[in-house]
């Protein structure tokens, strides 16, 4: 089989910037279901979707961040941005686009006395982009869901 993929081997992209992460979250939420006729299941429905999740940036590369949110004029003023998170070994590859990411900073200042782990920041993010998301380039959600969106 070979080398497995590990969170090692993901390399991400923050919008226009390839940032290494401590860690990375992305939880899809589908809201698809059983329908039920006299009480039994009687097929299905397709739910609305939804994606959120967490990227945790050591200092280094927090400040790339920074800089977009200075020429933006502020964090809140960071347009959404795409976030894709790329791994591939010999024997495995997984590629996740999350589109038009709206990022919040949380845990600003994580830090302990004893010095023992680096300075990160942990910035939750909504996934807003009609795109949504796309697995090894597979759309999550139909893309005839969105032919009509302006």
């Amino acid at each position: 089989m070979g080398r497995r993929l590990s969170g090692r081997d993901m390399e991400t992209m923050v919008g226009d910037f390839m940032v290494r992460i401590e860690e990375a979250t992305l939880d899809i939420e589908d809201g698809s279901a059983s329908t039920k006729t006299g009480g039994r299941p009687n097929g299905y429905i397709r739910g609305n979707v939804s994606a959120s999740g967490e990227i945790t940036l050591d200092i280094a590369n927090f400040n790339l961040l920074v800089e977009a949110a200075k020429k933006s004029g502020s964090f809140q003023e960071l347009e959404p941005f795409d976030i894709v998170m790329n791994g591939e070994t010999t024997s495995e590859r997984l590629k996740v686009e999350a589109f038009e990411c709206l990022v919040k900073v949380s845990s600003l200042v994580n830090a302990s006395a004893n010095g023992e782990e680096k300075l990160t920041v942990k910035l939750p993010y909504e996934v807003t982009g009609k795109d949504f998301v796309r697995i090894n380039g597979v759309p999550y959600a139909p893309e005839s869901d969105i032919e009509n969106l302006l």
